[in-house]
């Protein structure tokens, strides 16, 4: 009992660290505090290393050479702060497997978690990074280079970055999960990938897009330059955060499929 009142005080210390360091909101820590205690009552001790994982790296990456991607952040809904919808859309999945697997106890259900993370790794690298290259992006349906930031564009940068981010997760979970063999791990590393995939795709498809009526540029905001923005493209609701929440889904349950 005493252990896991210790542990639920660090994982509130981590929150509110994160929200000093104003990589969660207020909202986000909350959210951030509730999915650690989750996760670790499904997964222990190594579930809190895999999401200390996530976050930390997705943290480090996104306050890299933050003042290059001032120009991306015109595009984003959001800032690099998170708020509690994005804390659910990246690890609320993998807090819900977490939750069936200490239930069940089946492997299955815990692969399925570190998949889930692995995912949203992926999808952080692959935008935080590949910000960064120096060539402009090409769209998967338009079929052309567009400017940085624009959802649904990939970049040779961001693929790499993306294959690491999802590495890294597997490495972790073999690391500390003793029913993840290597093979486990290659898989781990290879759907966690696939979810980011998935996300460039709904990026380019179905994701909400706007467009600015001051400067002219697209943008996942509704406001933009003091004024609102008008509809673009997409589905309505399928904003950033649907479409994070979707692909870490179906990478996760594609993954579970064959593993």
């Amino acid at each position: 009992m005493w252990i896991d009142i210790f542990t639920y005080v660090i994982i509130g210390v981590i929150a509110y660290a994160g929200y000093r360091l104003r990589a969660l909101t207020i909202s986000g820590a909350v959210a951030a505090f509730i999915t650690g205690v989750a996760i670790s009552i499904g997964a222990g001790i190594q579930g809190l290393f895999i999401l200390a994982l996530f976050f930390g790296t997705s943290t480090l990456w996104s306050k890299y050479k933050k003042q290059q991607k001032k120009a991306v952040e015109e595009k984003l809904e959001k800032s690099d702060a998170r708020d509690w919808v994005q804390v659910c859309a990246n690890g609320g999945i993998g807090a819900l497997f977490a939750l069936v697997y200490r239930f069940t106890g089946h492997s299955l259900y815990e692969w399925m978690m570190i998949v889930s993370f692995a995912a949203a790794n992926s999808d952080t690298w692959a935008s935080e990074i590949g910000s960064l290259s120096k060539s402009r992006p090409f769209h998967l349906l338009r079929l052309r280079v567009v400017d940085r930031g624009t959802s649904g564009a990939i970049s040779v940068l961001g693929t790499f970055a993306a294959v690491g981010g999802s590495a890294v997760i597997a490495c972790g979970a073999f690391y500390v999960f003793p029913s993840v063999t290597w093979r486990v791990a290659l898989f781990i590393a290879l759907f966690g990938f696939i979810g980011n995939v998935i996300d460039s795709v709904l990026g380019a498809t179905v994701q909400v897009s706007y467009r600015c009526q001051v400067c002219g540029i697209e943008t996942e905001r509704t406001e933009h330059c003091g004024s609102k923005t008008v509809y673009a493209r997409g589905i309505s609701f399928l904003n950033n955060d649907a479409v994070n929440a979707l692909s870490i889904l179906f990478g996760t349950l594609i993954g579970g499929l064959f593993l």
